[in-house]
């Protein structure tokens, strides 16, 4: 819009049109002074064209008019229109700079955009996979523990089974004993150890304890 309002005033200033608008009207001025004016001659002697003052007057103010024209039409005008030319062309340049620096603003813009789409996109994988090895993990430490415990757990019922089992032999033994001891003492004879044996199964196993062979087959 700038460099078009730039050349229509450069186009005003057109030394031709202007050089033809001054020629025309100074050629007027020239004949309206050249006719014979009787009447304002007598009264105003610088009208007067039958003095040869006013005729050399006349010829020489024609003559630097003639000068002036052709100085301003060779030397003036151009001057302007390269001035005015010059000025539309760094208008132009300047509003092409200012183009150019918003395109270049626009693409940055977007530039940024995508990349803080991207970086968004890849801190969030990154956090999902740091999650997803965090529950790995857990879920390994997880599973390693349960293991051990288990095996603690069986280790111990072992142990366990084993001392009651030990128990249980040694309760059987001391009750057979004190139950030979007693037998022998009351009756006056030894007691029989296959009856001595099935009481002491019995009484046991009333008292909900397994019998000798069960506690074998546990240790």
């Amino acid at each position: 819009m700038a460099p078009s309002r730039a050349s229509a005033r450069a186009a005003r200033f057109r030394p031709g049109l202007l050089v033809r608008g001054l020629l025309v009207r100074g050629l007027a001025a020239g004949a309206a002074l050249l006719a014979p004016v009787p009447a304002l001659a007598s009264g105003m002697p610088q009208l007067d064209f039958a003095n040869p003052l006013t005729l050399a007057q006349v010829w020489w103010g024609a003559a630097i008019f003639v000068v002036f024209l052709l100085l301003t039409w060779r030397w003036g005008l151009p001057q302007v229109s390269a001035v005015l030319d010059q000025r539309a062309a760094a208008i132009a340049a300047d509003l092409d700079t200012a183009r150019r620096a918003k395109a270049d603003s626009d693409r940055a813009v977007a530039e940024v955009a995508a990349a803080t789409v991207k970086a968004r996109a890849e801190a969030q994988a990154s956090i999902t996979a740091a999650l997803d090895a965090v529950k790995q993990q857990e879920a390994a430490q997880t599973a390693t523990l349960n293991a051990r415990l288990e095996a603690q757990l069986k280790d111990a019922e072992a142990q366990i089974n084993a001392a009651r089992a030990s128990a249980m032999r040694a309760l059987r033994q001391v009750a057979a004993d004190a139950a030979t001891t007693v037998v022998a003492r009351l009756t006056g004879t030894p007691a029989n150890p296959a009856q001595l044996d099935r009481a002491l199964t019995a009484a046991l196993a009333g008292r909900g304890v397994s019998g000798p062979s069960n506690e074998a087959g546990a240790a």
